[in-house]
């Protein structure tokens, strides 16, 4: 794909963004969780790892050789494993509760699935080497 680096770079962008934005509501304790906030720091902070990941994934999409195109196959698996973890644990059911899925979940999961996608159709020209002829 033509623009797929740039297209890669502006999930990662959209991926820190939506680590800022509310994740999911929880009517029990009345408050929204996001991906630096929740209750006493039960899930952690996720958005940490996304923006580290995220800054990596920018720097190889950006760097025009295979072995950063390859490198990035493999930061843009984690970014989805982890999106597919924390969704997992953030929108899951506890002692009869369900939380609310809000707009910033949908978007992390989503922009981490575009990064994932762009990593596998880099637009890496191939260059041929020729055979020497004796």
């Amino acid at each position: 794909m033509k623009y797929s680096q740039w297209i890669g770079v502006a999930a990662a962008i959209v991926l820190v963004t939506a680590c800022f934005m509310p994740w999911a509501y929880y009517p029990d304790i009345k408050k929204d969780f996001t991906g630096f906030f929740s209750e006493n720091n039960i899930y952690g902070k996720p958005a940490k790892v996304f923006i580290t990941l995220a800054a990596f994934a920018s720097i190889f999409f950006l760097i025009p050789k295979i072995w950063a195109k390859r490198w990035n196959l493999l930061i843009g698996a984690l970014v989805m494993a982890y999106a597919i973890k924390t969704f997992i644990l953030y929108s899951g059911c506890y002692g009869g509760t369900c939380p609310e899925r809000k707009t910033g979940i949908w978007i992390m999961l989503g922009s981490s699935l575009l990064i994932l996608l762009m990593t596998v159709f880099p637009d890496t020209p191939i260059v041929e080497k020729k055979k020497a002829t004796e």
